[in-house]
């Protein structure tokens, strides 16, 4: 199974109904892909909508319609439009039920840097910052390793997106949280040993007694 999708089947799995959800560019758009159709999950947009649907069909995208990212979305009935001092109200006043990002880095203590690419120019961070400070639940989705280096390491050594940590990491390798500030191996991918994780894992990991296999 690709990569991406073994990420967002496993994040899917954490959303429930009635919760209010905003899924960060990249491999987190992919994860309202897999929710339930008898799941009830609300996708917020940054820019001013809650209820984004699916990508519109060819020809039929709207100019002003947009994800974070600036890609075309559609709008499903009921869904509400509001400017962005509102929607950042709703990040920064504690609203957001779960906030699904990419990462570069996740550190031992679940520390998150998610927006600054070394040797290129970007244009800030964007919304990260203040959805990983105002969601009651961040989790980073993203592959465990880049280029063979580990994007769980030991200490961030790229900015911080936020002082607070998140809550929960799924790769296309494992399911990692942070109970008592320590990066703690949840899960395993389907195929994945304890030991493969740990090899590719800059981080050192607590290892419960029990690891159960990822839910896909």
């Amino acid at each position: 199974m690709d990569p991406q999708i073994i990420i967002a089947r496993r994040v899917a799995k954490e959303l429930k109904t009635g919760n209010l959800v905003n899924l960060g560019i990249g491999i987190p758009t992919l994860v309202a892909n897999y929710v339930p159709s008898d799941l009830k999950v609300f996708f917020q947009s940054e820019n001013g909508l809650i209820g984004t649907g699916p990508i519109p069909e060819q020809g039929m995208a709207h100019p002003t319609l947009t994800d974070a990212g600036g890609r075309p979305i559609s709008a499903l009935p009921g869904a509400s439009t509001f400017d962005s001092a509102m929607s950042f109200g709703l990040i920064r006043g504690g609203h957001v039920d779960v906030t699904v990002l990419g990462g570069l880095q996740v550190d031992a203590h679940g520390h998150l840097a998610n927006w600054m690419i070394p040797g290129k120019m970007v244009p800030g961070m964007g919304g990260a910052m203040d959805l990983v400070s105002g969601a009651k639940r961040v989790i980073v989705a993203m592959q465990h390793a880049a280029k063979g280096k580990s994007k769980i390491v030991a200490k961030c050594s790229l900015p911080l997106t936020s002082a607070r940590p998140v809550h929960l990491v799924v790769t296309d390798m494992a399911v990692i949280g942070f109970p008592g500030g320590r990066a703690t191996l949840l899960e395993t991918a389907p195929g994945i040993s304890v030991g493969e994780v740990m090899a590719v894992t800059e981080a050192e990991l607590a290892i419960p007694d029990s690891v159960l296999e990822m839910r896909l």
